[in-house]
C-alpha cells in the first residue's frame, strides 16, 4: 500500500497533525497507524482533562509558545465543534514561607508568556475563591479550564476521515526500511510504501525512532501518576482547581485537586516509576521494558539525584495514609475514608544517557522521518500547535 504520509500513533498530538496535514494539503494520501482497537487509548485517554494556561514554562520555550497558541485554537476548535469545556480557573497556593519565592518565580513566567488576569492572591482571597483552602499566598489563573481530550480526539478523527484521511487499527509498527526515496513501514499486519513518516508513538516513540537511527541518545522513561476521587459527599471541598507549588527540585508538579468536566473530582497523581511503559498500577509489570529502564545510564542518574524525592513518592504511592496528608496541605479537612481508588495515566519522559530529563517537546528530523519524542502535558492544550508546526516542517520537506 503506497501513500504520501504515514502518521504512527492515534492519540491526540497524531491526530491533529494529520488533520493539520490534509485541511493544508487535501490532495496528499494521508494515513494513520495505531495500534490499538481505538484511538486515544495511552497518554491521552488518561489525561486528567486540563487545560493549561502556560505559566509554569520557560518563556520562548516551545512549551510557552505551543501552549499559549494551542491553548487560544483549543478554545476556537471547541466553540467551532460543540465540545463542552469549562474555563474555571484555578489557584496555585504555597502553604510553607520557603514557597513564596518559588511561586513568585511562576507568576513571573506567566506575565512573560503573556497572560492577561493572573494575579496574586493572600490567604483571605484564597479562602474567597476556595472555602476550604488554606495557604499563606497564592496565584489566581483565570486561564485554566477543564475538558476531555478524548471527545477532542475524536472530533479530530472525524474531520480527518471527512478530509478523505484513513485510520488503520491494529497496525502496531515493528519495522521501518529505507527505499530510495522513501520508507517501507512493516506492521504485524501489513507493509506501506510512503514518502514520508511523522513519528507521534509516545509511550514507544523512542523506539519507533531507533527503527531508523540506532545512534539515537533518547529514551522514554514511564512515571505513573495515580489518582483518588474524591467520594461525591465530599466534592463539596473543591470548587475548581487547586495546586501546590511544585517542588523545585523534583520534575513534577504535585498533588492537586481537578474538577473534572464530567463530573466528580480528582486529587493526584503522584509520580512513580511505571514498570511497564504502559503500566497503570503497580501490579503490571513487563520485564524486558522494566529492565531497560533500569539498566539505562540516564535513569540510573536521575535515580541518584531524586532519590529521596522518588521513595517518597513510591512510599504515597503504596500508603493512603501518606497521600491523603499530602492532600491536606492544600484542604486540612480531608480525610482518608474521603477517597476512592480513582484513574492512573503514564507520561512518557524523555531522558539522555547523561541523566537530562527533557523539559521541553522533542521534535526532530531524520532523513525523511519527522519524530515527536516528547510531547507530555501540556501537549493535549498544545496539540493544534504542534500539529500546526510538524506540518509546516514536512510540507517544507515534501515541497
Amino acid at each position: 500500500m503506497k501513500t504520501d504520509f504515514i502518521i504512527i500513533g492515534g492519540g491526540i498530538v497524531g491526530l491533529s497533525t494529520a488533520y493539520n496535514l490534509k485541511k493544508q494539503n487535501n490532495k496528499l494520501k494521508v494515513i494513520v497507524l495505531e495500534k490499538e482497537s481505538k484511538i486515544a487509548l495511552h497518554q491521552t485517554g488518561h489525561n486528567s482533562g486540563v487545560i493549561h494556561s502556560g505559566i509554569y514554562y520557560k518563556p520562548g520555550s516551545l512549551k510557552a509558545i505551543n501552549c499559549k497558541r494551542g491553548y487560544e485554537q483549543l478554545i476556537q476548535f471547541c466553540n467551532e465543534n460543540g465540545i463542552k469545556y469549562d474555563l474555571c480557573g484555578k489557584i496555585i497556593v504555597a502553604t510553607e514561607k520557603e514557597e513564596v519565592p518559588i511561586m513568585a518565580g511562576i507568576y513571573d513566567r506567566g506575565v512573560a508568556n503573556g497572560l492577561l488576569g493572573i494575579k496574586k492572591i493572600n490567604a483571605q482571597e484564597i479562602r474567597e475563591i476556595e472555602p476550604h483552602c488554606t495557604g499563606i499566598e497564592g496565584i489566581w489563573v483565570p486561564q485554566t479550564g477543564i475538558i476531555d481530550y478524548t471527545d477532542v480526539s475524536q472530533k479530530y478523527a472525524e474531520l480527518f476521515v471527512e478530509l478523505g484521511g484513513e485510520i488503520l487499527f491494529d497496525q502496531k509498527v515493528v519495522d521501518i526500511k529505507s527505499i530510495l526515496n522513501s520508507s517501507e513501514v512493516q506492521t504485524q499486519n501489513n507493509c506501506f510504501e510512503t514518502k514520508w513518516i511523522i513519528n507521534c508513538g509516545g509511550l514507544y516513540s523512542d523506539k519507533i525512532a531507533k527503527m531508523t537511527n540506532s545512534e539515537l541518545d533518547v529514551q522514554i522513561l514511564p512515571f505513573r501518576g495515580e489518582y483518588f476521587n474524591i467520594k461525591s459527599e465530599k466534592e463539596y471541598l473543591v470548587k475548581n482547581l487547586i495546586y501546590p507549588v511544585p517542588n523545585p527540585n523534583f520534575p513534577f508538579l504535585g498533588v492537586h485537586f481537578t474538577r473534572m468536566i464530567h463530573g466528580g473530582v480528582e486529587a493526584g497523581p503522584n509520580a512513580v516509576l511505571a514498570f511497564a511503559r504502559e503500566g497503570y498500577d503497580n501490579k503490571t509489570i513487563n520485564w524486558k521494558e522494566l529492565f531497560e529502564t533500569l539498566g539505562h545510564s540516564g535513569f540510573q542518574k536521575v535515580a541518584l539525584k531524586y532519590w529521596k524525592d522518588g521513595l517518597y513518592e513510591m512510599y504515597r504511592s503504596y500508603s493512603k495514609t501518606a497521600f491523603t496528608k499530602a492532600l491536606q496541605r492544600l484542604i486540612p479537612e480531608i480525610q482518608k475514608e474521603d477517597l476512592e481508588i480513582g484513574s492512573a495515566g503514564v507520561r512518557a519522559q524523555a531522558c539522555d544517557s547523561k541523566g537530562n530529563l527533557s523539559d521541553d517537546f522533542l521534535i526532530f528530523e531524520d532523513n525523511n522521518i519527522i519524530n515527536v519524542c516528547n510531547a507530555p502535558s501540556p501537549a493535549a492544550t498544545s496539540s493544534l500547535a504542534i500539529g500546526e508546526s510538524i506540518v509546516s516542517l514536512a510540507l517544507k520537506k515534501y515541497n
